[in-house]
């Protein structure tokens, strides 16, 4: 007995909240730095209120992991997870911009610091119970299309929500610029809302069109393709929250070699998002450093969006080649190949000359997050036992969050007392950084694959 093998679009109408869930990142890597500088952080404190971001996934998903393993209901077994997280975060969503209507109870920065934190930890409730679900209901020949499928997915809400800021400018005539009534641009406070709507709704598609394996189902598919039935087993005794630390220290071979890969790839990615908007505002448009409320700067935060989107869009069309690439090359040689591009990428804005020179960087940068959402969990996926699919993809999430934790304390100090509050080295530094993963995944074990 086993799984049955899914079409390509009930894949993709079981990924298809991944859409919102990204949309709602994408407003936020792009524009939370921007949106907390014009509450008065400074450059260098940047990284400090971002370190919000990791610290939830640091927290929230090994215990959601755990427990929408061991939780089956009415309502299946990671669906509540999903409609949860997508509620909270669209709470997050709505207020963070408008952080301002609280000003007499606390000051904006505060209150928007606080809805990022909200933000982080409802995408971080919905985001890893996705993850388990391509285990869960993908057969081992479809995981690769699976994650691939979420990738694609993951590209198309990112480049909507990257772009929505420019959009609702320069298409409709939103201000990008202060009112007397908010200093938050009235383009920013109108895509969160949207990106608040999209969230929920793409989050319910899933849900009323994806039947998940009852425990009994998974139970019988791992005595059916298990080589010895006792390997299968795990017992109640080991269902407790406590568990997760025994997990940890037995974690695959392949898991831990793959922890640092990820741990470069996304430092650089959190250098990335963090420093893009102040590193462009100053390299490329030429602006002062405690410029952050002139027309000028709203104009390097909204190419900002653009840039982001663009990466994400050819991450999502990458995504439908890499199964493809993956099965001439390998998924390691793959995966080595797509963080190159990337690191040459970011690199690459250095000497760019002009602002549309970004999009060249960014198209490489694509490459590389397209795998980065892809790949290792592929590979992971065919180390990792069934029953335990939930919490291991959580404590994966562990060398995804630390690199960006040890970023955000030393990210700051960086940039300030070593590259002169230049942030642009920031930006190379990341761009380091996703080299050195791409020889370290060379040395990656993968069960499937030995190319």
């Amino acid at each position: 007995m086993e799984k049955r093998k899914l079409s390509f679009w009930e894949i993709w109408n079981m990924s298809f909240g991944f859409l919102g869930i990204q949309m709602g990142f994408a407003l936020q890597n792009a524009n939370a730095s921007r949106i907390l500088q014009i509450f008065g952080a400074d450059v260098h404190e940047l990284s400090w209120f971002w370190i919000i971001a990791p610290l939830m996934g640091l927290i929230v998903q090994p215990i959601i992991g755990h427990y929408s393993d061991n939780t089956w209901g009415r309502f299946g077994r990671r669906k509540p997870y999903f409609l949860t997280g997508a509620l909270l975060a669209s709470i997050g969503l709505i207020l963070m911009p408008q952080a301002e209507i609280f000003i007499a109870f606390m000051p904006a920065l505060w209150v928007g610091a606080g809805m990022l934190m909200i933000m982080d930890a409802s995408f971080n409730i919905a985001m890893e119970p996705f993850r388990a679900l391509v285990g869960d209901n993908l057969r081992a020949d479809q995981h690769t299309l699976g994650f691939s499928v979420q990738t694609a997915l993951i590209g198309i809400g990112a480049v909507v929500g990257s772009w929505l800021p420019y959009v609702l400018t320069n298409w409709f005539g939103i201000s990008n610029l202060a009112t007397e009534t908010s200093a938050v641009p009235h383009n920013l406070i109108y895509s969160f809302v949207i990106g608040a709507l999209i969230l929920v709704g793409s989050i319910l598609i899933t849900i009323l069109t994806t039947k998940e394996y009852s425990p009994e189902e998974l139970a019988e598919f791992d005595r059916a393709n298990a080589k010895n039935p006792h390997d299968t087993e795990i017992t109640t005794s080991e269902k407790k929250l406590t568990d997760i630390f025994t997990d940890f220290a037995k974690m695959p071979e392949t898991m831990r070699q793959l922890s640092w890969v990820q741990f470069f790839s996304w430092f650089g990615l959190f250098g990335m998002w963090v420093f893009s908007t102040p590193a462009i505002a100053q390299h490329i448009y030429g602006l002062p450093i405690n410029d952050t409320k002139s027309a000028e700067f709203q104009s390097a935060g909204d190419w900002v969006g653009i840039i982001f989107g663009v990466y994400n869009l050819v991450s999502a069309i990458v995504a439908f080649a890499l199964p493809y690439i993956a099965k001439q090359i390998g998924r390691r040689k793959t995966h080595a190949l797509s963080l190159v591009l990337g690191g040459i990428g970011l690199i690459s804005i250095y000497f760019m000359p002009n602002k549309e020179g970004l999009i060249f960087s960014m198209v490489l940068v694509g490459f590389a997050w397209a795998s980065i959402l892809a790949m290792p969990y592929a590979i992971l996926a065919g180390s990792i036992h069934p029953k335990k699919m939930g919490v291991y993809m959580g404590i994966f999430n562990f060398f995804i969050v630390i690199p960006q934790i040890i970023n955000a304390l030393i990210g700051g100090p960086l940039v300030k007392y070593v590259y002169n509050d230049h942030a642009i080295y920031a930006i190379v530094m990341s761009g380091i950084s996703f080299i050195i993963a791409a020889f370290l995944v060379t040395k990656v074990k993968d069960n499937v694959d030995t190319k």
